[in-house]
């Protein structure tokens, strides 16, 4: 099992990803949010700079913010800085998109933006569609050090639905999931990326890599669910899955997609966004606030012990190992956390430090 954190992309701060390498992590993700955060090329850069094992990567790329020949591009720069050790994690732009009120790119835009970023970064010229003209893009040879796609850059899918699965397994090198996901919902998952990887001939290995963005709560012995240091450390968290969640359903309006441990937080949740202080057209510009970094005093009525249990994984430090160790048994390999900024630090250290050596 690899571990690796999601950090907020804050390019003051790029020597986290120095401490995550002293701290034993395999790997750190830099989110492409750019209503919220620093721009994630520009902080990977300096954190290559200042590292020399760790893997360093988007978490993720957002597709409808940058066409796809920048992106092969920019994470081709950054793989002339930290050769061999960079990733592209890439998805749909869920968050990214929807607090600019824009919805996320549809699965087939998403898929042909895969085919043409992942040819690109095989060195190979690629035909590419631009506002509805298509023509043969190549690279341009001026010398060494602009880019690098000698050295292998992995391409790890963010995907939900069946259609992104199955494009995952086209084009990715690995699987991207959120939240604290079971098992058999991993499995299913995997049969829907390999059904795609066999459409276009493509046979995947054991290599293929499968990554759960999620966060882990770690109990001193004793402690609630309800204990203030708990809620800090989980509120975050626990509110981002409750506002993605929101979107899909406001997208699909299919109660179905509302999990059983938010039903009992789901009216106090709709009663709290229909009185925000917006108009309707304008609460996106609110409804994300916070997002991975804090929550809103106005949500802290909804982290409750159910919620916390749902969307994390908690547990004292040998119990959150033997959950971990199920989810490889499944098929998970990495396990990437996403702490509170506040609390991003001694989240990612006391981990460290309790579960990995356990594992």
């Amino acid at each position: 099992m690899k571990f690796s954190c999601h950090v907020q992309t804050r390019i003051s701060d790029y020597r986290i990803a120095k401490e995550l390498e002293d701290w034993g992590y395999d790997a750190v993700w830099f989110p492409d949010t750019q209503m919220m955060w620093s721009d994630c090329y520009a902080t990977m850069a300096l954190a290559a700079q200042c590292t020399s094992k760790i893997k360093i990567g988007t978490g993720v790329a957002i597709t409808g913010t940058r066409i796809a020949p920048t992106t092969a591009a920019a994470i081709a720069s950054i793989n002339v800085l930290a050769p061999g050790r960079t990733f592209l994690g890439i998805g749909t732009g869920h968050t990214a998109m929807r607090v600019m009120g824009q919805d996320p790119m549809p699965v087939k835009e998403f898929r042909e933006y895969l085919r043409v970023v992942r040819t690109m970064l095989k060195g190979e010229n690629v035909t590419y569609t631009y506002r509805d003209k298509t023509t043969e893009i190549a690279w341009q040879d001026h010398g060494n050090g602009f880019r690098n796609t000698w050295d292998h850059i992995p391409i790890y899918v963010a995907a939900n639905g069946p259609l992104a699965l199955r494009a995952a397994g086209a084009y990715g090198d690995g699987l991207i999931s959120i939240f604290n996901e079971q098992p058999d919902v991993m499995k299913g998952n995997l049969d829907l990326v390999k059904a795609g990887a066999e459409k276009i001939g493509r046979t995947l290995d054991d290599s293929y890599h499968t990554t759960s963005l999620c966060h882990a709560v770690v109990l001193r012995p004793g402690e609630k669910l309800t204990a203030p240091r708990v809620v800090e450390t989980a509120g975050s968290w626990v509110v981002t899955a409750l506002h993605f969640i929101y979107e899909v359903w406001r997208y699909t309006k299919d109660d179905s997609v509302i999990p059983s441990y938010m039903r009992n937080v789901w009216q106090q949740y709709l009663d709290r966004v229909a009185k925000m202080p917006v108009s309707e057209d304008k609460n996106h510009q609110i409804l994300h606030e916070g997002h991975c970094s804090y929550y809103q005093a106005a949500e802290r009525a909804l982290i409750t012990p159910e919620m916390i249990e749902g969307t994390c994984i908690v547990g004292e430090p040998a119990a959150v190992a033997e959950k971990i160790r199920v989810a490889g048994r499944a098929g998970l390999k990495e396990v990437s956390l996403l702490p509170p900024l506040m609390h991003l630090r001694h989240v990612a250290k006391d981990f460290a430090q309790k579960v990995i050596p356990l594992l």
